[in-house]
């Protein structure tokens, strides 16, 4: 039996999510890289779109996982409870996180996408080649920069060490030239 006929039969032919009858499709839950009957869901284009595109979507229309979220099957709640991350400011998805329980196996599946991080933890600091930076790495200047209010020059190839992030923009990190701290733009910095 291949996959999409095995998920018309656990979802009854209707979307898993919303329980709509029109235009279903098998989702593959991300960052799975094959499609199996544990990793897919069966849901209608409506869901699938607001999934996909965050500037579509209809918080009304998610008051379905009021139902979807206490599934029998692990892929439905893990999306369930991705969406209800998203949404989680509008106050009522917050209640129903509360009550939702997963095992620790789908949890860790659930918070692969970060869909758990506040927007401030979601920020991503990247090198000149778009390699990940962390608190505490050392980089090293690719370019010669002008340190604002100070006539002290960062020299090209200079190393900074213990880097620390500035939580509000992506394009910000700080560390220590010549025993002292400043602020260095990401795009002037390669990772060691």
């Amino acid at each position: 039996m291949n996959i999409e006929k095995e998920l018309i039969k656990r979802s009854d032919s209707k979307c898993e999510l919303c329980s709509s009858n029109e235009n279903l499709n098998v989702y593959k839950i991300p960052p799975s890289l094959n499609k199996t009957v544990d990793n897919t869901l069966f849901i209608c284009s409506t869901c699938n779109l607001q999934i996909e595109d965050a500037d579509k979507v209809d918080v009304n229309h998610w008051r379905c996982l009021n139902d979807s979220m206490w599934s029998e099957h692990q892929p439905v709640q893990i999306m369930a409870w991705r969406m209800l991350n998203r949404l989680r400011s509008e106050g009522w998805p917050q209640d129903l996180l509360d009550m939702m329980y997963l095992n620790e196996d789908a949890l860790k599946l659930a918070k692969a996408t970060g869909e758990d991080q506040d927007e401030q933890v979601s920020i991503v600091h990247r090198d000149v080649n778009g390699v990940i930076l962390e608190a505490g790495d050392a980089v090293v200047l690719i370019k010669d920069l002008k340190v604002k209010g100070s006539s002290m020059v960062a020299k090209q190839g200079t190393a900074v060490r213990r880097i620390s992030l500035d939580h509000d923009n992506a394009e910000y990190i700080e560390g220590k030239v010549d025993g002292q701290q400043i602020v260095i733009i990401t795009k002037y910095v390669k990772k060691l």
